[in-house]
């Protein structure tokens, strides 16, 4: 019963992380919602709320209190960070497949070991860093095969991938004591509504028009509506089924599966939205994950 309880959970976990992936690039891309800023402000205030209710009314996670300001301080960084990564994220698949936004963001390990060196001096084993040669190496062939490659989507791209590299070492040092240290949904609970302080005059600024365009096309296609609540609140379920999926089995388990779930991604995205793939770009895109599968077993080891 255990065991059939775990695997309900990964794939939930499986379906909500690629179903917002592919909600995503329909919204922004086929359907014309060209407003990523906007988007990512509707999933950080879904993440507002929901997290709430799930940790001060379900009761699915402890609630942990902030303890001082510099506490309030430190998360709040962590939030902007963690803002920039969705954003970046969101505009990317503006210009990207799926399968290259896939191939691109699976180079998380190698920008979470330059920062861990640049930041925190900790070096790994040398067999560690020979690991991540693939990881680089066969982004750079995907993106010379990629027929659909995008200067500036893969700028993005790369800079959301380092953004979340960079948050996940940070969480490390500023939440680093016993007194400090937040479980994943209770963090996700604070940063979130300093997401949407930022995002809100940022959408407002850059994205001009953009509250009266939505509630319009909400207007004229009730289904839009729909997309976008049921993408935001898709937003919010990828976090708690990560956090639900790592109590269950593990860290590394969860690692293990992000891993082959980026390659069942990128095949339900070229099935349903039918981009043109080449052989020299998969080649690319299967060295990567290549290369972060060795990375996991070195880290193991």
């Amino acid at each position: 019963m255990r065991s059939l309880f775990t695997i309900g959970l990964i794939a939930s976990w499986y379906a909500s992380n690629i179903g917002v992936l592919l909600l995503n690039k329909f919204l922004l891309s086929n359907y014309g919602f060209k407003y990523p800023i906007f988007l990512t402000l509707c999933h950080m205030m879904a993440c507002s709320l929901l997290s709430y209710i799930a940790i001060e009314w379900l009761k699915i996670a402890p609630m942990q209190r902030v303890k001082s300001r510099l506490q309030m301080m430190k998360i709040s960084a962590l939030g902007f960070i963690f803002c920039l990564s969705v954003v970046g994220g969101n505009i990317s698949l503006r210009y990207l497949p799926v399968s290259f936004n896939q191939a691109v963001g699976a180079t998380t390990p190698f920008f979470t070991a330059v920062f861990a060196v640049v930041m925190t001096s900790k070096r790994e084993g040398w067999i560690t860093y020979v690991t991540l040669v693939p990881v680089v190496a066969g982004v750079i062939i995907a993106s010379g095969g990629e027929p659909l490659f995008h200067l500036f989507g893969f700028m993005m791209c790369s800079g959301a991938t380092a953004a979340r590299a960079l948050k996940s070492v940070l969480q490390g040092l500023l939440l680093s004591s016993e007194g400090e240290k937040l479980n994943s949904m209770n963090l996700l609970m604070y940063m979130a509504p300093v997401a949407v302080m930022a995002l809100f005059p940022a959408a407002l600024y850059m994205e001009k028009g953009v509250v009266g365009i939505t509630i319009a096309l909400a207007r004229d296609d009730w289904k839009f509506l729909i997309y976008l609540l049921f993408n935001s609140a898709l937003a919010y379920f990828v976090n708690l089924a990560n956090f639900l999926v790592t109590k269950h089995t593990s860290p590394l388990t969860l690692q293990v599966l992000g891993n082959a779930k980026g390659a069942v991604a990128v095949v339900i995205s070229i099935l349903i939205f039918k981009n043109p793939v080449s052989i020299i770009g998969m080649l690319g895109y299967s060295l990567t994950v290549a290369g972060v599968i060795l990375y996991t077993e070195a880290k193991k080891r």
